[in-house]
C-alpha cells in the first residue's frame, strides 16, 4: 500500500511538472508573438516616411530615378516581408527574411543620401526617419529578448522532451 502512495505522487509530480512546463512554453511563446507588434508597428511607421522621402526626392530630382526605383523596391520588399513575418513571428524564415530585406532597404536607402534638394530642407523628414530607425532597433532588442529566453526554455533539458512532443520549435531573431 505504502508504494502504491509512493507511484501516486510520482505520477502527480510528473503530471504537474509537465503541465507547468508546457504552460510556460506557451506563455513564452505568446510573449514572443506579442513583442512582434511594435517592431511590425515602427517598421510600417518608417515605411510611410520613406515613402514620403521617395515622393518628395522623385518630385525634384530626374537624373535620381533609378536609385528610387531600386529604394521602392526594396521598400516594397520589406513591406512583403514584414506582412509575412507578422503572420509568422516565430518562424525563423520569415524573420530571417525580414532581416534580410531590412538590410537590402538599408543599402539602397544608403545610396540616396538626402540633405536638402532643389532648396527644400529635408532635416525635418531626415529626423523623423532617424528616430523611427531608433525606435525600430528598440522594438528588435525586445523582439529578440523575448526569442532567446523562448529559446532557451526549450532547449533546457527536461523542457526539451516537452517541446518536442508539443511541437515548440526555435524561433529566428531579428
Amino acid at each position: 500500500m505504502g508504494w502504491q502512495i509512493g507511484i501516486w505522487i510520482v505520477v502527480a509530480v510528473a503530471v504537474f511538472w509537465t503541465v507547468g512546463a508546457y504552460n510556460r512554453l506557451v506563455s513564452l511563446r505568446n510573449a514572443l508573438v506579442r513583442s512582434f507588434d511594435p517592431v511590425d508597428l515602427q517598421f510600417s511607421a518608417r515605411h510611410a516616411l520613406l515613402g514620403q522621402q521617395i515622393d518628395a526626392v522623385g518630385a525634384v530630382l530626374s537624373n535620381a530615378a533609378e536609385r528610387l526605383e531600386t529604394l521602392r523596391a526594396a521598400c516594397l520588399q520589406a513591406d512583403m516581408a514584414r506582412a509575412h513575418a507578422k503572420a509568422h513571428p516565430g518562424a525563423p524564415g520569415a524573420i530571417t527574411s525580414l532581416r534580410l530585406a531590412d538590410d537590402i532597404l538599408a543599402d539602397a536607402r544608403s545610396r540616396l543620401p538626402v540633405q536638402s534638394i532643389g532648396g527644400v530642407d529635408m532635416s525635418t523628414l531626415n529626423a523623423e526617419l532617424g528616430a523611427a530607425d531608433t525606435a525600430l532597433a528598440f522594438a528588435r532588442r525586445q523582439f529578440n529578448e523575448a526569442v532567446l529566453a523562448y529559446n532557451r526554455a526549450i532547449r533546457q533539458i527536461p523542457t526539451r522532451l516537452i517541446a518536442a512532443i508539443f511541437g515548440f520549435a526555435p524561433a529566428g531573431t531579428l
